[in-house]
């Protein structure tokens, strides 16, 4: 693995490691880049078709978060104008520019499997892809039995599967990590949990499909779980509405992304201490 190549290919390797940490973390975690570039642009490119630009900026915002996080700049700028389309319901820029943001993510795809020595693969087929995703899928946050935990556990609610298996990785050592990929997952684990007293601390994005934060948010609230389960806020999401309103609940912290490993650790030391002092 040679980081000038990526240098070469405008990554901001130096950059990154202010996060990763070292080059050895960073390599590990590659990887999931490429998993979560998979799922996530087959939904764009649905989404687009079906003019839904709520989803459609909930997916290139995470897109976008996940280049930052790798150093991808191109990438990076790209998705995040995407995503400031999007949100302003700009349905006609994202039609126009869409084929600039398929063609950056192939580039980096190939950038990225050739970076890890893996075998070429012919160009990502997104167009032909059919996403199947019902209203329920959408809208019901009907609780559902989630896995039960043993031991004391920090509950990672994360779409992306990088900031997910990055943060299992520091403290699996330390605790259980469990992990939820929307809201809906993450009520169903807190339903489960909520009498047991392992959940020891949640971080939890906002922003996420089918279900978001807040809606976690709004059921620790009816069910006056925050002080026996402290949650405290991993979001890219700085905008000062955004905060003012995860601050509206009782959360112990908020941290924006990308984050490092010290950053991340301080937070979840500030969170469990909260429990410990209730």
């Amino acid at each position: 693995m040679d980081i000038n190549f990526l240098t070469n290919n405008g990554v901001d390797v130096k950059k990154s490691l202010e996060l990763f940490g070292d080059i050895d973390t960073y390599n590990d975690t590659l990887g999931d880049f490429l998993l979560g570039v998979q799922d996530k642009a087959p939904k764009l490119n649905f989404y687009k078709e079906n003019k839904d630009m709520n989803n459609y900026s909930i997916y290139v915002h995470s897109l976008k978060s996940d280049a930052r996080t790798f150093g991808f700049t191109k990438l990076f700028e790209i998705a995040y104008e995407h995503e400031l389309k999007s949100k302003a319901g700009d349905i006609y820029y994202i039609y126009d520019h869409y084929d600039e943001l398929i063609k950056e993510i192939d580039r980096m795809t190939h950038v990225v499997k050739q970076y890890l020595g893996k075998e070429p693969i012919p160009n990502i087929e997104f167009e032909n892809k059919q996403i199947l995703i019902s209203e329920d899928n959408k809208q019901s946050i009907t609780s559902t039995p989630g896995e039960i935990y043993t031991n004391k556990t920090i509950l990672v609610v994360d779409d992306s599967n990088i900031i997910r298996n990055f943060t299992s990785r520091i403290f699996k050592e330390s605790y259980g990590v469990g992990v939820a990929k929307d809201g809906k997952e993450a009520i169903d684990i807190i339903a489960s949990n909520k009498d047991n007293n392992q959940i020891v601390a949640i971080l939890l994005d906002l922003n996420m499909p089918n279900v978001d934060g807040f809606a976690v948010l709004d059921y620790m609230k009816e069910n006056n779980l925050f002080r026996k389960i402290p949650v405290s806020i991993i979001s890219g999401d700085s905008s000062k509405e955004t905060i003012d309103r995860a601050f509206t609940y009782q959360i112990v912290d908020m941290l924006g992304k990308p984050f490092n490993e010290t950053d991340i650790k301080r937070v979840v030391e500030k969170t469990i201490y909260f429990k410990d002092m209730n």
